[in-house]
């Protein structure tokens, strides 16, 4: 996947999270302070929205079954082994931009 914009940086306020569409792929963002990161939405285990999840810290608990994920990684948790897909996030000129890295 080339890099690509995805929303305004205004969009995506400090401690929210926001779906978007890359490739026809949901992707969820999760801005923690100055950081954003993002991930796969679906979770593997029932395909949960992680977009619907709960952010403590840097971990995001899928709404569904409680799976853990690291926004950080996209490693779970929960699961040793599982994962979600994980996007380099790089902001510019007030856009954000994803470009897949897993």
């Amino acid at each position: 996947m080339a890099r690509v914009k995805v929303l305004e940086l205004s969009a995506l306020p400090s401690g929210q999270i926001a779906l978007v569409s890359v490739d026809g792929e949901g992707v969820a963002l999760f801005r923690c302070g100055d950081e954003i990161f993002a991930l796969g939405n679906r979770c593997p285990h029932q395909e949960g929205s992680l977009s619907d999840g709960f952010v403590e810290g840097d971990i995001v608990t899928c709404p569904l079954h409680g799976w853990e994920f690291d926004v950080r990684s996209g490693l779970c948790m929960t699961i040793p082994g599982e994962s979600v897909p994980r996007y380099e996030v790089t902001v510019e000129d007030g856009a954000v931009f994803l470009e897949e890295t897993s």
